[in-house]
């Protein structure tokens, strides 16, 4: 666990924006769009794809307290699941933090 935790930190703190993601998962598929419709350039990994998928997601809940996915971080900030990236866009704030981030 330790191991995974640490890849997990270390995955967020050198990422502009990171989606973790499951391929199956519709809520993830709708933030990816999202970003990809303001231009955004971001990291996904898909857990469901990787080895350790699993060991992560469990590393993200002790992280953030968030174990579902999606599960986002935009500037090494948690940004919680899809409703709350789609929240701050329609609030008119995703584009600052996206810029902010030097993700766009």
């Amino acid at each position: 666990m330790a191991e995974a935790k640490t890849k997990t930190q270390s995955i967020i703190d050198e990422t502009a924006v990171v989606v973790f993601s499951k391929t199956t998962c519709p809520f993830c598929y709708a933030s990816k769009s999202l970003l990809n419709h303001l231009g955004a350039r971001y990291r996904s990994l898909e857990l469901d794809r990787v080895r350790d998928g699993s060991a992560i997601q469990d590393a993200l809940a002790e992280i953030s307290g968030q174990r579902t996915v999606p599960n986002i971080y935009i500037g090494k900030k948690h940004i919680g699941g899809n409703a709350d990236l789609q929240a701050k866009y329609e609030k008119g704030e995703l584009r600052n933090l996206l810029a902010e981030a030097g993700a766009l």
